[in-house]
């Protein structure tokens, strides 16, 4: 009898939380079936969840037409390796995670070679240009939303869908109280604690992090014992941010522990929107969402968005909970503004924390590792 070869899954994340993401779904097959072997774009938690990966999230992490061109050199040949491998030795599956200038365009070349595709965490295209949903109804076999108004939608549109619920649902939790988690990073509970959350990607932090220092040295002035932190996301290294430290005269504590303890210890948070600004909210801390496009994708963007929101915690209240700071409005003075009213201002605080209570509540049952390693194993069944 001929001995049963191991399941060769292909994943591409190309952003710090889709690493995240990966790695956890990893976990959740191995603990299934420990031969499969999965290879392709990821970063360190997909490498120390058992991923070859062969190019990295970290390079891969870009937004915007103008820095995706900045960042050909490493896109276009990450993406020419995988179509090889597709092409001339398929894998039992494709799994793609968010990443859709790049994942949808994989999807095509699986297609071809009929290689079945899971797409996990859908594009935002109820966003905008929501006819690329006749696109994937095309590419892709199976859609793994955690949102939970996306599984209507992609429902309503024919395409296999299942609603998992969200991951950071399961990954954001802390025993510990604010006075516990600050002295725990050798940090004065009775000081301000403010955490700056410069975002996962080079782009934008070369955007963001000037403003964001601009903002802590204006907020220094107002809130003298103030003390700031910054978490470093799996997809920066210390010599990313060295060269926008320099010449400021301002004492940060850098950390990559325990960011969700690290949350619970500060009294605000500037974040770049992302993933960051629902770990924020569901631990409960009041915030200010930040971020600026470089000008020719942003008026692009403008045109072509159709939500009211860009805070990840906002959409998923469906309202306002956090202030939304973007482009020309992401000023240090601005920023600072809205810091210094969440630190004077205890009533305003709790209501921002109210807000953010709401937010967990929408987020599904947990255990979306566990409900993807399933759809994992039926659709390499079906291959």
């Amino acid at each position: 009898m001929k001995a049963q070869t191991a399941k060769r899954i292909m994943i591409v994340a190309g952003e710090a939380s889709g690493d995240i993401y990966g790695a956890g779904l990893i976990r959740a097959v191995h603990a299934i079936d420990p031969t499969f072997r999965f290879f392709g774009i990821g970063g360190a938690r997909m490498r120390e969840a058992g991923a070859e990966t062969m190019a990295d999230s970290a390079d891969m992490a870009v937004v915007g037409l103008v820095e995706v061109l900045k960042h050909f050199d490493v896109i276009a040949p990450a993406f020419l390796q995988l179509k090889r491998i597709l092409q001339n030795d398929p894998p039992d599956l494709l799994i793609l995670i968010d990443y859709p200038g790049f994942n949808l365009r994989l999807a095509k070349v699986a297609k071809q070679a009929g290689v079945k595709v899971l797409y996990y965490i859908s594009p935002q295209i109820w966003a905008w240009r929501q006819g690329r949903v006749k696109k994937i109804k095309k590419l892709v076999d199976h859609m793994a939303v955690i949102l939970p108004f996306e599984a209507p939608f992609y429902e309503q549109a024919g395409v296999p869908v299942s609603f998992v619920g969200h991951p950071m649902a399961d990954r954001v939790k802390t025993e510990l109280s604010h006075d516990e988690a600050a002295s725990s990073f050798g940090l004065d509970p009775s000081r301000p604690i403010v955490g700056l959350f410069p975002g996962s990607r080079r782009s934008e932090v070369s955007r963001l992090l000037p403003v964001i220092l601009d903002a802590v040295q204006l907020l220094q002035q107002q809130f003298p014992d103030v003390q700031f932190v910054l978490p470093l996301a799996s997809t920066l290294s210390d010599a990313d941010l060295a060269p926008y430290l320099v010449g400021h005269q301002l004492s940060i504590t850098t950390t990559r522990e325990r960011i969700h303890d690290l949350i619970k210890a500060c009294d605000a948070v500037i974040a770049v929107s992302g993933t960051v600004t629902l770990e924020i909210a569901l631990v409960g801390t009041p915030l200010v969402i930040i971020y600026k496009l470089a000008a020719l994708t942003y008026q692009l963007a403008v045109r072509l968005v159709k939500v009211d929101h860009i805070g990840l915690c906002n959409i998923v209240a469906g309202e306002t909970v956090a202030q939304e700071l973007i482009q020309d409005d992401a000023s240090p003075q601005r920023i600072a503004q809205e810091i210094g009213r969440i630190l004077s201002d205890a009533r305003y605080a709790d209501e921002l924390k109210q807000g953010l209570a709401n937010v967990r509540q929408r987020l599904g049952g947990g255990g979306s590792d566990q409900k993807m390693a399933a759809l994992v194993m039926a659709l390499v069944e079906q291959s």
